[in-house]
């Protein structure tokens, strides 16, 4: 009896320890890969679908359905526009173009986006600008992990971490 008690007891102490403590993820996981082999580096991005599409409608004030049945071209045009004015990348500090290949969505909640950049010798320095969603929430992060010249590194970008220089 005293054994059922103490479960009990304990089963709803966890239950109000976690029931309060819920608190919404925002993140978002970039890769940046340089492919000597073919002179590029080719990017992936995966960001949360209810995040972007709410992020996209406060910085363009326009409802979106990026990822959704009801998505439209115009919509796909704004996530292009957003995501070459918030992720950027210089080489030996120039600027260079990237490019979007193509988006899918992943386990329903994940929009999944391929962009490169094309002729890229060999380089020094990458910098690294992701502001993706940080304007629209203070809390969001975003994880970017970068490949080059054998050597994998991690950067974290937030609200108060923008950018990122990387010496190679």
């Amino acid at each position: 009896m005293r054994n059922r008690i103490v479960y009990s007891l304990a089963g709803i102490l966890f239950f109000f320890l976690t029931s309060f403590g819920f608190h919404k993820f925002y993140v978002g996981v970039y890769q940046v890969n340089y492919a000597a082999e073919k002179k590029m580096i080719q990017i992936t991005s995966r960001i949360f679908l209810d995040d972007l599409n709410n992020g996209l409608e406060k910085q363009y004030h326009k409802k979106t359905f990026v990822g959704t049945d009801k998505e439209t071209p115009a919509d796909e045009e704004l996530l292009k526009k957003y995501l070459a004015e918030n992720f950027r990348i210089k080489i030996n500090g120039q600027s260079k173009p990237i490019t979007f290949l193509s988006k899918e969505v992943e386990n329903g909640d994940v929009l999944v986006c391929y962009s490169r950049i094309k002729d890229i010798s060999k380089f020094n320095t990458i910098e690294i600008s992701n502001t993706i969603l940080v304007d629209w929430n203070p809390d969001q992060q975003n994880i970017t992990h970068v490949s080059a010249f054998d050597t994998k590194r991690s950067v974290l970008f937030t609200v108060s971490s923008r950018k990122e220089v990387l010496k190679y």
